[in-house]
C-alpha cells in the first residue's frame, strides 16, 4: 500500500477557459460573498468549510501526520498548522481567529495545554481523545466527478453559485506519496474584497479558494486559504507569526489601506518566510507589464510621459511605487479628496511618503484638468468617473487603462471611441484583460523553486518585464498586449526569471 507521506491542495474543477475562470474566480465569486456577508452559516454551503478541520500542534510534523489520518481514513480536508507558542494567551487568539476558514479544530495534539481555555468559536474544538472523530467533527466532503461547466445554468453569477453548492466549494486536499511541501498561507481579514469592499472574513472564503484554485492550476503551488474574524492589524500580524511555520509563504490579499501597509511591512520585517500582498504587488507586476508593451506600440519613453492616477490606495501606491523604479518621473495621484500633494492635510502616512516623488509641482486642480496633456491613464479608484471630454484632451495616442472592478471607469469600448490608443481593464468580456493571475502563481512557484526568502522590488521588475517580452512584436498589437490569463507558459517564464 503506498504511504503518503503529505497533503497539497488541489482544485475540485478545472479552470481550463475564460469562461470557467468567470464562474470560479472573478467576477462570478462575489454571488456567493454576497450571499455568506448576509447568512454566515452560508460559508459551510458556499465553500469546502463544511469538511475544512484545522489540526494545531506544537510540532508541524505531527500535525502533519495527524491530518493525513484524518484524511485517509474519514475524508476530512485536515490542515496541518504549527503554533510557535505554548501560552494560553496566543493559543486563544490563533483559535478564535481562525474560525472563518474550518467547520471544526483539532486541539487534541496539545491537550494539556489547552484544557482550561475558553474560546471564543461556535464551532467544534476537539481538546483531547474522543470515540467517534466523524460524529465529533460533522465533516461532508463532496467531490464532482466528470464536471462539465456546460450544464451550469443561468448568468455567470447564477452558474457560479450552483457549482459551490454541489461541489461545497472549489477546493479540497489530495494526499500524495511525495515528500511533503507547506502550502502558502492566502491570509485574509476580509476587509477589501474585489469591489465589494468590507465583507468579512467568513464571507471573503469563497474568493480566497478561487485563489487557492489559480494557485494549483497555473502555477502547480499548494495554497491554504486563512480568513481571520480579526481586522485588528496587530492581531493579523501576531497570528500569522504565530504560524508562519505553517507555511512556506504569505500571500495577503483583500486587506484595506492604510492597515495592509502596517501588516505587509511587519510581517516582511519579523517572518522567517516570503511576505506578498497580491493586491499591491501582483497588480503592480501586471500594470508595469501592459504599461511596457503599450508605451512600446505608442513610441513613447515610460521617463517622457505624463501619468494621472485615480486612486491612491493600496494598489494605486504600489503601481505607482513600481513604475518609478521603472523610469517614470511625472505622476500625479487622485483620490476622493482630490490631488495627492506634499503636505496635504488629508493624507495618510502612505501618501506622505508617495508625494515625496509624484505631483512635485503641487498641483491641485481637480481630475479632468490633470488628465490635459496626459499620456497615460490609470484608474484604480471608482466607476463611471472618465468622460468623453477627458479622453480627447489627453495627449496624443493615449492610454487608458480602468481597472476598477467590476465596474471601471470607462468601459474600453467607450475609452476607444472617444479616442484611447490603447484601452485596458480588469474584464475577461474586452481585450486587454489586466489580471492578478498573470503573476502570483508563477511568482511564488519561483519563490518556492529558489528558495527566495524576501521579494525584493527587482523581483517584481524582474517579473513585468518577462511577462511583457511574452508578446513579441509580431503578436503585440492594440487589443493584444498581455498573454492570455490562462496561457500555461506565463507562470513558467514569470518563475524560470525572477532573478
Amino acid at each position: 500500500m503506498e504511504k503518503y507521506q503529505g497533503i497539497e491542495i488541489v482544485s475540485k474543477v478545472e479552470v481550463k477557459d475564460k469562461n470557467a475562470l468567470a464562474i470560479v474566480y472573478t467576477p462570478g465569486v462575489a454571488a456567493s460573498c454576497l450571499k455568506i456577508k448576509d447568512d454566515v452559516e452560508l460559508s459551510f454551503e458556499y465553500t469546502n468549510r463544511e469538511n475544512s478541520v484545522a489540526v494545531i500542534s506544537f510540532d508541524y510534523n505531527k500535525s502533519l501526520e495527524r491530518a493525513i489520518f484524518l484524511k485517509s481514513s474519514l475524508q476530512i480536508d485536515a490542515y496541518p498548522l504549527e503554533i510557535s507558542e505554548k501560552e494560553s494567551n496566543s493559543i486563544k487568539l490563533v483559535v478564535d481567529n481562525i474560525e472563518p476558514s474550518f467547520c471544526a479544530i483539532d486541539l487534541s495534539l496539545i491537550e494539556d495545554y489547552v484544557k482550561d481555555i475558553e474560546f471564543s468559536v461556535s464551532i467544534p474544538v476537539l481538546k483531547g481523545k474522543t470515540d467517534n472523530l466523524k460524529e465529533f467533527f460533522l465533516c461532508v466532503s463532496k467531490n464532482l466527478f466528470m464536471f462539465n461547466y456546460d450544464k451550469l445554468n443561468g448568468t455567470i453569477n447564477e452558474k457560479s453559485l450552483e457549482l459551490r453548492k454541489m461541489a461545497s466549494g472549489v477546493i479540497e486536499t489530495r494526499l500524495t506519496a511525495k515528500k511533503h511541501q507547506k502550502p502558502v498561507g492566502i491570509v485574509s481579514d476580509g476587509s477589501a474584497v474585489l469591489g465589494l469592499g468590507d465583507i468579512g472574513g467568513y464571507a471573503a472564503l469563497p474568493v480566497m479558494e478561487g485563489k487557492s484554485v489559480l494557485f494549483s492550476d497555473l502555477g502547480n503551488v499548494s495554497a491554504m486559504p486563512l480568513c481571520l474574524k480579526t481586522q485588528n492589524p496587530e492581531e493579523i500580524i501576531k497570528t500569522v507569526l504565530l504560524l508562519q511555520n505553517s507555511f512556506s509563504g504569505i500571500n495577503l490579499e483583500d486587506i484595506k489601506a492604510p492597515r495592509c501597509f502596517e501588516v505587509e511591512n511587519k510581517l516582511i520585517e519579523k517572518a522567517s518566510i516570503p511576505v506578498f500582498h497580491d493586491d499591491q504587488h501582483g497588480t503592480a507586476i501586471v500594470v508595469l507589464a501592459a504599461l511596457l508593451n503599450a508605451l512600446h506600440l505608442a513610441e513613447k519613453e515610460i521617463e517622457n510621459v505624463k501619468i494621472v492616477f485615480s486612486g491612491a490606495g493600496a494598489a494605486a501606491i504600489a503601481v505607482c511605487k513600481l513604475i518609478l523604479a521603472a523610469g517614470a518621473e511625472n505622476i500625479i495621484m487622485y483620490d476622493v479628496d482630490g490631488a495627492v500633494y506634499k503636505g496635504r492635510k488629508q493624507n495618510n502616512f502612505a501618501h506622505d511618503e508617495i508625494s515625496n516623488y509624484t505631483n512635485k509641482s503641487c498641483f491641485k486642480l481637480p481630475l479632468e484638468e490633470a488628465m490635459k496633456g496626459a499620456d497615460v491613464f490609470i484608474g484604480l479608484s471608482a466607476p463611471n468617473i472618465v468622460t468623453e471630454s477627458m479622453v480627447k484632451s489627453m495627449n496624443t495616442k493615449p492610454i487608458v487603462f480602468a481597472l476598477a472592478n467590476p465596474t471601471p471607469e470607462i468601459l474600453p469600448d467607450k475609452a476607444c471611441e472617444y479616442g484611447a490608443y490603447i484601452s485596458a481593464s480588469g474584464r475577461s468580456d474586452f481585450p486587454n484583460q489586466i489580471n492578478n493571475s498573470l503573476v502570483f502563481p508563477g511568482l511564488f512557484n519561483g519563490i518556492l523553486k529558489h528558495n527566495a526568502k524576501k521579494i525584493t522590488n527587482q523581483i517584481k521588475l524582474n517579473c513585468a518585464i518577462a511577462l511583457a517580452s511574452m508578446v513579441d512584436d509580431e503578436k503585440l498589437n492594440r487589443n493584444y498586449i498581455l498573454p492570455n490569463a490562462l496561457d500555461r507558459q506565463v507562470p513558467k517564464v514569470i518563475s524560470d526569471n525572477i532573478y
